[in-house]
């Protein structure tokens, strides 16, 4: 694993997701909102809604705000208008950087995450620096705890998952981008329990990072990920499983 797979690993050691679960929630509410808006407050005519309603479903988002957040992108509810945008970056060690952002600010956005780099020995770069170094997919996580791996593994292939990784803790299934809304769904009704489905970044090449470096990279990671307009933060670098883990205690 590296990069976003990492982060994510990381986090959970950390209790980072529990501890910012109010942050979880406000983001879901505007990639729910942005979703809405685009496609419609109906998930069964809206895959992009359907996908993110999975991932709030398993963070335990309440119903009430779900409800809310589709009718400010509807309309139905008086609401913002936010942005996407795309940042291209380096961190420490030339380590590559996406992060996607919803904001209704650009300029306030960009001068911010602008000063999140260069804080943490990192760099803004120009459209299409580092985005060649990454493919987009799906990613569907399955809890390890209670399931038989190789069940997984063949429920997934059925569902017409492109990869499968079984070790670790979540077990997680790689899809094409337009098909994480069916496999995902597809393996619900074969009674898997799904605890996340969104569109990732997957890095082609990888930096391995260590000590001072990879605590520096961990560190722009975490603040990038903890600032309000971030959705997600996708990088390459690659850290031991034994330095993780080190790591993860500090």
């Amino acid at each position: 694993m590296s990069g976003h797979s990492k982060w994510s690993t990381i986090k959970r050691k950390k209790g980072a997701l529990d501890a910012k679960r109010g942050k979880i929630f406000s983001k879901l509410a505007k990639e729910i909102s942005v979703a809405a808006k685009m496609g419609g407050g109906d998930p069964s005519m809206n895959p992009r809604l359907r996908t993110v309603l999975m991932a709030a479903k398993a963070q335990n988002m309440p119903k009430d705000n779900v409800e809310k957040a589709i009718a400010k992108g509807t309309g139905a509810m008086e609401g913002v208008t936010y942005e996407e945008i795309r940042y291209e970056c380096y961190g420490p060690a030339g380590v590559a950087v996406i992060v996607d952002v919803l904001t209704d600010n650009k300029n306030r956005t960009v001068a911010e995450i602008r000063h999140l780099l260069s804080r943490n020995d990192g760099s803004m770069g120009e459209s299409g620096a580092v985005t060649w170094n990454f493919d987009p997919q799906g990613l569907i996580t399955v809890p390890a705890e209670g399931v038989e791996p190789d069940d997984i593994f063949e429920k997934a292939i059925e569902a017409g998952a492109a990869d499968v990784n079984i070790e670790g803790d979540p077990l997680e299934i790689y899809t094409d981008p337009t098909e994480l809304h069916t496999v995902a769904g597809a393996l619900e009704s074969m009674g898997v329990q799904v605890d996340d489905a969104h569109l990732t970044m997957t890095p082609k090449t990888t930096v391995e990072v260590t000590g001072k470096d990879a605590l520096k990279v961990l560190r722009l990671m975490e603040a990038l990920d903890d600032h309000d307009d971030v959705q997600n933060v996708y990088s390459n670098f690659d850290i031991s499983e034994a330095e993780m883990m080190a790591l993860s205690d500090d």
